[in-house]
């Protein structure tokens, strides 16, 4: 795609909650079993949101281990934006809730959140604990941002895979009827 493409993405309503599908066992399958009704939430609050800024983030147990290093220095890239700000995008793959809690809170004192306008967290299937789930995981580290934060967006490890382009500028809408993220290319 070229510089100035614009694409915007719209959640399906449903994911993949458990299992895959085995494509060598049936190589017929051509769709995503997508079996678990879910939308887009705030989980700080409630109401309508339309925020944009550059998009930056990914895997949260790969960026734990290079946030606040020359590899994943987002305070640089936060100035970089200037007064257009981040929306600052995480998801889990598979740890425990209470190994991403800590996770988050190291990239959050490395600066990983710095500029964010707003925090989009991908839907995992990677487990909670007995007096943790993923998203109160999630609160804990970073509701003190005093920022938005969306979760059960479909990106990262979980179908349908919803890819982010990390640079592109975002534009995330969470209301009651619409839930979209439009990513326009630098």
């Amino acid at each position: 795609m070229t510089p100035g493409t614009t694409f915007t993405q719209l959640p399906p309503g449903r994911h993949r909650a458990h299992g895959r599908d085995d494509y060598i066992e049936t190589p017929e399958v051509d769709t995503f079993t997508l079996d678990t009704p879910g939308r887009w939430r705030r989980l700080d609050g409630d109401g309508d949101l339309d925020v944009t800024g550059r998009l930056i983030g990914g895997c949260i147990e790969t960026l734990a281990d290079v946030a606040g290093t020359p590899y994943a220095d987002v305070p640089a890239f936060a100035a970089a934006a200037g007064d257009e700000g981040l929306l600052v995008y995480v998801e889990a793959c598979e740890h425990d809730a209470g190994e991403i809690c800590r996770h988050l809170h190291g990239m959050r004192l490395a600066g990983f959140f710095t500029g964010a306008n707003a925090v989009v967290v991908g839907r995992t299937s990677a487990p909670g604990l007995p007096s943790l789930s993923q998203e109160e995981a999630v609160l804990d580290a970073l509701g003190g941002l005093g920022v938005p934060i969306v979760a059960g967006v479909e990106c990262g490890h979980v179908p349908p895979y919803m890819p982010i382009v990390n640079g592109a500028r975002g534009r995330l809408v969470c209301t009651a009827d619409r839930n979209e993220l439009t990513q326009t290319l630098a």
